[in-house]
């Protein structure tokens, strides 16, 4: 080839690459005009698209839509650029390679093809600014909502959970720092956790939760439900402070004030502290009802003097399942009525009736027991449908009479002490044996005719009687006070003398038998 051909191909790619740099120079100027425009599209670019329109030529078609969507990619990788910190890739789409201009001249020759081929190859970008969140959109999720995800991603500073319909948020470094060991075990990839709303949208785009938050929150809403339904709410005492006692209801901290306790955890409070008072208290069960709920004061007051009837009721019915007759039970005695006392077995209070209180005759428990005393009881009876629960104190003490049966016998002469005086007697408890209690009838109490008892003995003295029957089948015990001199026991006086003296220490002095009623002559 000679050297003016040659030269006249150098002409032809200088004029070529010269209209293609302008060309290049045009488009960058349109981008920057498109950039400081506010509305994206001028009155000019209206004009533009119509006339387009209007033209049946493809290529002239072609071109302003391809340089339109080049600015908007440009845009598009700006903000990306500025929310995720991700370095663009345009640069490598308008750079030009000097070295391909040269070998492949054809390609450079139709430029209007090349641009026409720009939109198809920037779709993958233009498509995922399409589908990111704008800032300009409202968020789908709001503050202090709560949602329901599953865990789909955990590190040291992050859980990240999926809430479904493809968004996702995360859980930050900062909240999983305050959890407890076993709240971080159980947040494993596929757990299903709710989470509230701290913030829809962060800077980068980020949708910020909390589990902690969401727990509380839930709490709040069961609270508020408990005081609405009146129901019952069964916890642990947690600790205590000067006014009462801190009850745990979920994460929140309740507060039964002292003047809402129950009389009976009342009555078992002593000492001068609060630590005294209270803090045997702790980790003991608790039933309360829920009496104020304010969340802007963060107050939830509780008291388990509302909550008292039916947590009685409740207990009751569960330990009316679980009790058999003739079990023993330990329990405390929480109040004290004129015909018997009323004991709590763990839960639930039983009737243990005047006479099933102690052997002896008793008038009153106070004689036997008092409030706040540990005893144990055994269960008589059951009652199902009436939820009653029958207990008794004297069944599981020894029996006096056995003793009566072998120590005891007819006509031995015994000391005794007047406890009750009635209209046909008096009732006197024998002094050796406390928890028997024997009958003086009023013709047992003087060889004369006596009125009333009055006359002859009153309460509280104490006497030499003579044991005149006895029924140990029915525990009944007769006395007698005129018969001790009779001379129809002397034999049975002195053989009882003879036994006395022979069970005595021998440096005792002996016993002296008793005198022999003298003889009656007539003269």
């Amino acid at each position: 080839m000679s050297a003016e051909e040659l030269g006249k191909d150098d002409e032809v790619l200088e004029s070529e690459s010269s209209a293609e740099l302008s060309q290049v120079d045009a488009v960058a100027a349109e981008k920057a005009d498109a950039s400081t425009e506010d509305a994206g599209v001028t009155g000019e670019n209206v004009a533009t698209e119509a006339r387009s329109g209007d033209n049946d030529n493809p290529d002239e078609l072609e071109s302003p839509g391809a340089e339109s969507n080049a600015a908007v990619q440009a845009d598009a990788s700006a903000e990306a650029s500025e929310a995720d910190s991700v370095p663009s890739n345009d640069g490598t789409d308008v750079t030009s390679d000097p070295v391909t201009e040269q070998s492949e001249p054809e390609q450079v020759a139709a430029p209007a093809e090349s641009e026409a081929q720009e939109p198809a190859s920037e779709s993958p970008a233009q498509t995922k600014k399409e589908q990111a969140p704008k800032d300009d959109d409202p968020p789908k999720y709001r503050r202090g909502q709560i949602c329901s995800g599953v865990i789909t991603k955990t590190s040291p500073t992050a859980v990240f959970v999926d809430l479904g319909d493809g968004d996702e948020g995360l859980v930050p470094g900062r909240e999983l720092e305050l959890m407890t060991r076993k709240m971080l075990e159980s947040l494993v990839v596929g757990a299903e956790v709710d989470v509230y709303v701290v913030n829809p949208r962060n800077h980068r785009g980020e949708t910020v939760l909390s589990i902690n938050h969401a727990l509380e929150e839930l709490d709040w809403r069961k609270a508020e439900e408990f005081a609405k339904s009146k129901n019952v709410y069964e916890a642990l005492i947690g600790g205590y402070n000067k006014g009462g006692l801190i009850v745990r209801f979920g994460r929140l901290r309740g507060f039964v004030p002292q003047s809402q306790l129950a009389e009976e955890r009342a009555r078992g409070m002593s000492g001068g502290t609060p630590e005294e008072r209270y803090s045997p208290m702790v980790n003991q069960p608790i039933g309360v009802k829920v009496m104020e709920v304010d969340r802007k004061r963060n107050r939830l007051i509780l008291s388990e003097r509302a909550a008292m009837r039916e947590v009685r009721q409740r207990r009751k019915r569960e330990l009316i399942e679980e009790l058999t007759l003739g079990e023993i039970r330990k329990g405390t005695v929480v109040s004290l009525e004129t015909f018997g006392a009323f004991v709590d077995i763990g839960g639930a209070e039983g009737l243990v009736h005047l006479t099933e209180l102690a052997w002896g005759h008793i008038t009153h428990p106070r004689q036997v027991v008092s409030v706040g005393e540990e005893v144990e009881v055994e269960v008589i009876s059951i009652n199902s449908d009436a939820r009653r629960i029958g207990l008794s104190r004297r069944r599981i003490m020894s029996d006096p009479w056995d003793e009566v049966a072998g120590s005891l016998r007819r006509g031995q002469l015994v000391r005794g002490r007047v406890t009750k005086l009635t209209k046909f007697g008096a009732f006197a408890r024998l002094i050796d044996n406390d928890a028997v209690e024997g009958l003086i009838h009023i013709s047992e109490l003087s060889g004369e005719r006596v009125s009333h008892p009055r006359e002859v003995v009153k309460r509280g003295d104490e006497l030499v009687l003579r044991i005149v029957k006895i029924d140990i089948k029915e525990r009944r015990l007769g006395l007698s006070l005129k018969s001790v001199n009779s001379t129809e026991y002397l034999d049975l006086d002195w053989e009882m003398a003879i036994q006395e003296s022979a069970s005595l220490p021998k440096d005792a002095p002996a016993a002296d038998p008793p005198a022999e009623p003298e003889a009656h002559t007539e003269d």
